[in-house]
Formats: structure tokens, sequence, C-alpha cells
């Protein structure tokens, strides 16, 4: 198994407690990189795990028969082991304790594709909208560009500080109950301190579950290619469920699949 080789500072662990985030300028080798990039690509051109309901896209409805605007694939290492035993992640892991505290519970991981001249952007939301309401976190994701993050390609956006503010309202992109992703509602009053963080190959931004952040299209002649580590510590049940009632509006093909899936006994 791979060895941790970053150790963050007080500086660093001071800075993303305040603002939410935090940029490492690299978190893996060069090396390292391509050989992701490939696998990563690969994973893609396939459309792995779209059988199993882990391929969907974030911000069309997600017919069977479109073509995929802003793909993802929820748990890649399921279907592309050597993921697993890689610097990235004895890094990210590491980091994690860190920031988190020792007893942290790996979220998965998940990959979100924006092919070249893509117009969609993946708009301002915070994580945590999308899980379960009765539950309290304390969780971060570590995302790592498998070429350079720019702000022609959609490199991250964060608002600092907004991780402390709870969970701001959401609604389905577009407000259309048919796509699976989300944004924040009245976006502009929140991003007027926004911090575009533009970073090479192999770098890497941490974010907590809470932090409000965005990336923008991919305006480029080459893919955006985005590998992203979950983390949390241990949940809790809260006393009184949150309202998260924009989950409760969605009605999508990607939520149609997964019952159809349950309902269907497995074969002989």
């Amino acid at each position: 198994m791979q060895q941790p080789t970053i150790t963050l500072t007080e500086d660093q662990i001071a800075f993303f407690q305040r603002t939410g985030y935090l940029v490492l300028p690299a978190i893996t080798t060069s090396a390292e990189v391509e050989r992701l990039q490939g696998i990563y690509d690969q994973l893609f051109a396939s459309k792995a795990g779209r059988d199993q309901g882990d391929h969907l896209d974030l911000v069309t409805t997600d017919e069977d028969e479109q073509t995929p605007v802003l793909p993802q694939i929820l748990n890649p290492s399921k279907y592309a082991p050597a993921l697993i035993d890689t610097l990235f992640r004895a890094n990210a892991h590491a980091i994690a304790q860190q920031l988190l505290g020792p007893d942290i519970i790996s979220g998965g991981d998940h990959a979100i594709l924006k092919p070249p001249h893509t117009d969609a952007a993946t708009p301002w939301h915070q994580d945590e909208a999308y899980w379960d309401a009765a539950k309290e976190y304390d969780a971060l994701s570590i995302w790592i560009p498998l070429q350079e993050a720019t702000l022609e390609n959609g490199c991250m956006h964060f608002v600092p500080g907004v991780h402390q503010q709870g969970i701001l309202p959401h609604q389905p992109i577009g407000n259309d109950p048919r796509i699976i992703g989300l944004e924040v509602e009245d976006a502009d009053a929140w991003t007027q301190k926004a911090v575009a963080c533009p970073i090479p190959a192999g770098g890497a931004t941490i974010h907590h579950s809470r932090t409000l952040h965005y990336t923008g299209p991919n305006r480029t002649d080459q893919p955006r290619r985005a590998y992203i580590l979950g983390f949390s510590a241990p949940t809790k049940p809260l006393a009184v469920p949150r309202d998260f009632y924009w989950q409760t509006m969605q009605k999508t093909k990607w939520q149609e699949r997964a019952t159809q899936r349950a309902q269907t006994p497995p074969a002989p």
C-alpha cells in the first residue's frame, strides 16, 4: 500500500477551519496523474456503472438516448480497482484525518467529466444539500484535476466562511424536478466574495460538505477531468431532522431506474 507524503501545517488547518476550503499545489506525482487519466477516460468511454445506477448526468433529464452533457460516475473504483492503491488516496486519507480527526469514514469516490466546449456549469451548491437531512455531518471532499484546472476549463470556486452558516435553501437546477443536480437559491446573495482556485494537474482542493462551491463551463478543446474522494467524521442523528424540501421535489430518471432495479428480482 502507498504511504502518505503530505502533512498539513497548523496554518493550513486553521485556514481550512476558517474558510471551509484549502488548496494544495500537489497531492500526487505527474506519473500517477497520467496513469489515472487513462483509467478515467476508459471509465467514461464505456459508461461504467450505467446499468448499476452509478453513471448519470448532473444537468440534464438523463434519458438513456441523450448524449451526456456533464456526466459523472459514482464509486468509479468499483469498476476500476486500480484507482484504490494510489498515492493520491493515501495522501487524501492522511489529510482528512488531520482535518476531521482519526476516526474518519470513507465516503467513496466520484468522477465528474466536463467534455470539451461544454457550456454547462456545475452551479453553486453545498454537497450536504444532497445528503440525509436527519443526520449531522462533519465531512469533506478532496478534488483532484487530472489536467490543469483553469478558469477556462472549470476550476473550483469557493465562498469563504459559508460552511459556518448551515445548509442554504436549494432547488433542482433550473427549478426542473427532472434534474438530479442542485443549485443554491439566490446564489448572488452569497457569492460576492467567491475565490477562484486554478491549480495544476495533480494538485487538489479540499472543501467542507457545507462549503458553497462552483465550477464553470469548459470552453477549451480538451476534457476537464475531476476525481474526488470523500471523507466524514462519524455521523450523528439529529433530534430534529432538517427540512431539505428540495429533495422531495425531484422526480428524476436516475431515481426511476434505481426503483426499477430494486424491484427486479435477481437472476436465478
